[in-house]
């Protein structure tokens, strides 16, 4: 075998190895020669100074709208619906003309009841003429004296049933009264519930249509009654001031969520609790000149029930949840981020309400936040609300009006019981559920939306 043949391919490789060899130790030189890299500078946030405020005390609720008056219009006489005298939906005054059922069978019965009268009339007449001449013939000894009693009695009779047929006649005249059936209010008329031709009346009242007053309109809702206690017992405190009862205002939200033009005032709180939902009834007056609302609908209230003491405003992006509950982050005074616990019933406008947690000239950190960490420096600046004007981005704008229609739903859910309970200074809300709650449960997910982003942005910086 050539050995010369096999050792020729290593020797290649070793030369090749030999070579790259000082271009190695080359940059291992040049590696160890290049500083230590510097630290990154600490990350900029925008924080706002806490300073408490007077704010609005605000419940939202859900009412359910009713007429003013409402009046059942009944056939009160029997007799053939001849014709109906109104268009249906339309207004109609007080005593206008609705229905015409016949009268002539009324009007026969009031001429029976009024010839009945003329003829007892004439025999009480009868009657008087025979005493007078029976008591001057007792003074000529010429009758005797209890033909005279028996006289008197019979005048007495007559006199009685005079009195009778006389009640008689005016039954009669009030039933061919009826005949004519007129609204017993102003206000809409409703749909004719017997057309013409049926026989009504006959046995029990027919109900024929129905008149409701729509302005103003009564609206109806509930509150629970721990939330009322604790509404008490938090202006016994100080912590809020209530307005009084007769000078609440309502604000109405259309379905569309327009706001309703006319503010209504409450006027009614019920003496007792309903111990089936552990609420009381409440009812609030509300104009309706444009007849824009109708009876029977549901529509979003907002009461107005005082004014809350000392509590900070944040803006949204402040306030974050997690599994631990509501916190902000704040720059302490050697400008470290730090961890901070709140208490936020609610959102007044699309700013966050906090009424525990925070003192005054607390630093909040409001932008930023992805990049700051709890125990880190951070810069801290004043920060600045972004302009919400026409060069706005579309998607900023959306972002804001959903924070917007967030806040606005989280006042009534069940966690609005929990903004009248933390007014009071109490952690949680231990209330009984009611209707309304009942009714805007739908909107829970929508609220904890933002909590569960909040939970990832703190995960991420953790």
């Amino acid at each position: 075998m050539n050995l010369n043949a096999l050792w020729a391919p290593l020797r290649a490789r070793l030369l090749a190895g030999l070579a790259c060899l000082p271009i190695v130790l080359l940059a291992a030189c040049s590696a160890s020669d290049q500083p230590e890299a510097a630290a990154p500078p600490p990350p900029q946030v925008g924080v706002v100074t806490a300073q408490p405020v007077n704010v609005p005390l605000v419940r939202d609720v859900v009412g359910r709208l009713s007429a003013f008056r409402s009046a059942d219009v009944h056939a009160r006489v029997a007799g053939i619906l001849l014709e109906r005298a109104y268009v249906e939906g339309s207004e109609v005054r007080k005593g206008q003309l609705l229905f015409r059922i016949d009268p002539q069978p009324l009007k026969a019965a009031f001429d029976a009841a009024s010839a009945q009268l003329a003829k007892d009339e004439a025999l009480l007449a009868q009657a008087r003429t025979n005493l007078k001449r029976y008591e001057s013939l007792l003074r000529e000894k010429a009758v005797a004296e209890q033909t005279v009693l028996d006289q008197r009695f019979l005048v007495e009779q007559q006199q009685a049933t005079v009195k009778l047929d006389q009640a008689r006649v005016e039954t009669a005249r009030i039933d061919l009264g009826y005949a004519s059936v007129t609204a017993p209010i102003a206000g809409r008329a409703g749909q004719q519930q017997v057309t013409e031709g049926a026989l009504v009346g006959q046995g029990a009242p027919t109900l024929l249509t129905t008149v409701s007053q729509l302005d103003p309109l009564y609206v109806n809702f509930t509150m629970s009654v721990g939330e009322l206690n604790a509404l008490r017992a938090a202006a016994q405190r100080g912590a809020v001031q209530l307005s009084d009862a007769r000078q609440t205002s309502v604000r109405v939200a259309l379905p569309d969520g327009t706001p309703y033009p006319h503010a209504g005032l409450l006027d009614f709180s019920a003496p007792t609790v309903d111990p089936a939902t552990a609420s009381v009834s409440l009812r609030a007056v509300l104009p309706n000149p444009e007849s824009t609302l109708l009876p029977g609908s549901y529509v979003r209230l907002r009461l107005a029930l005082g004014e809350r003491h000392d509590a900070f405003v944040l803006p949204p992006a402040a306030v974050q949840r997690d599994i631990t509950g509501t916190y902000v982050l704040l720059v302490d005074a050697d400008d470290t981020v730090v961890h901070r616990n709140v208490v936020s019933p609610g959102m007044h406008g699309v700013d966050w309400i906090v009424t525990s947690g925070l003192r005054a000239g607390d630093r909040v950190i409001v932008s930023g936040l992805q990049a700051a960490q709890v125990g880190k420096k951070a810069e801290a600046s004043a920060w600045q609300p972004p302009e919400s004007g026409p060069d706005s981005k579309p998607d900023e704008q959306g972002k804001a009006e959903t924070g917007a229609g967030i806040g606005a739903t989280a006042a009534s859910t069940p966690a609005a019981a929990g903004e009248v309970i933390s007014a009071a200074g109490e952690s949680s809300a231990a209330t009984g559920a009611d209707k309304v709650a009942a009714a805007d449960a739908g909107t829970v997910e929508a609220h904890e939306a933002p909590a569960r982003t909040g939970t990832s942005a703190s995960k991420r910086r953790r």
